[in-house]
């Protein structure tokens, strides 16, 4: 069989496919302005499941932050918009469902 498409002969071949330098574009996305994970999947076409393990990295390197949640305009939910410009890391809104004593 003639392996003319360039499909891995075997799982292993898939470790080294270039993956990491996503999580730089990732970062350079939220980085521009306030966006939710699936804004930045739409505007880079990495899928979501990637970009929510990148946030979650990121949150561990405290170099991403939520500046708020409200409603994503592009599926009409409740979501959290993320940045990793550090400048905007001090903007953060308590959600709306918090009571204050």
């Amino acid at each position: 069989m003639n392996n003319s498409q360039n499909l891995p002969k075997h799982k292993g071949q898939y470790k080294s496919n270039g993956l990491r330098p996503q999580i730089k574009i990732v970062f350079q996305a939220f980085y521009n302005q306030p966006k939710t994970m699936l804004m930045v999947a739409v505007e880079t076409g990495i899928l979501r499941a990637n970009i929510c393990r990148y946030v979650a990295e990121l949150q561990k390197q405290n170099r991403i932050s939520i500046v708020r949640k409200g409603f994503c305009p592009i599926s009409k939910h409740r979501a959290g918009f993320y940045t990793t410009n550090p400048e905007l890391f001090s903007t953060i809104v308590e959600p709306s469902n918090t009571v204050k004593p």
